[in-house]
């Protein structure tokens, strides 16, 4: 049915959520049980996280190629990765990938700049949130980024990799995110970046001092999109 999505996953939670969301949004606009075929593929998270610890970026491409290339010999017609903080590794990628990719900070970027928000905070991962993964994509087209000071940094990615890629989701971490998130809004900012997969599964609009971007829902959606209408609209597929 349509096009083949093949899921490059990092972390269990992160995956697991674009894969329901694929599966279950699918069948809301399919109707009845239909949803687009999908695949996915890991990696053990700790060879990951050596490499990304060793600032060894090329490694982890090496790791998401791996993946790519079981997806591509699976049938899969497309990749995308549930993971924002390894799209750093995709500049390596790119060159020797079997298959075209959807970029998660081009989709979520499309989704504000189509929402009018022009200043939005970003939470994720110390690398994530030091990196340049969101700045272009956002700044291409006019959006201004806030990151997290330093003491908000250190304490959201101890949340992220002691808890959320755990399966541990606490009243405590939430609330470190609604005090992070609230001291984006009073610098301005109109919305925010989940730029963490795990993050949405504690946070979101109804939780959240500002409107939320969900990176692993967007990246989901416009997956599906793509699968069943062909059509990505004002995403770049990178290849």
């Amino acid at each position: 049915m349509g096009i083949h999505i093949g899921i490059v996953a990092c972390s269990a939670e992160g995956a697991a959520l674009c894969y329901r969301t694929i599966c279950v949004e699918g069948a809301r606009m399919l109707g009845g049980h239909d949803h687009p075929e999908v695949s996915m593929h890991t990696h053990s998270l700790g060879e990951y996280m050596r490499r990304i610890e060793g600032d060894d970026w090329p490694a982890v491409a090496e790791l998401m190629l791996s993946s790519a290339e079981k997806l591509a010999a699976a049938g899969a017609d497309v990749l995308i990765c549930p993971d924002n903080t390894i799209h750093q590794a995709l500049r390596h990628v790119l060159p020797r990938s079997p298959r075209p990719w959807l970029h998660i900070a081009e989709v979520v970027a499309a989704d504000a700049a189509e929402r009018g928000f022009r200043k939005v905070g970003l939470t994720g991962t110390r690398y994530l949130v030091e990196s340049d993964v969101y700045p272009g994509a956002l700044g291409a087209r006019g959006i201004a980024l806030v990151r997290p000071v330093p003491a908000e940094r250190d304490a959201i990615h101890r949340i992220i990799m002691d808890e959320l890629v755990h399966g541990i989701f606490t009243a405590d971490a939430v609330a470190e995110f609604q005090r992070t998130i609230g001291r984006m809004k009073d610098e301005g900012c109109d919305a925010v970046v989940l730029g963490c997969t795990e993050i949405p599964l504690i946070m979101n609009d109804a939780n959240s001092p500002l409107p939320t971007l969900d990176s692993t829902r967007l990246l989901a959606r416009a997956a599906l999109r793509l699968a069943v209408t062909g059509e990505s609209p004002q995403i770049r597929i990178e290849n």
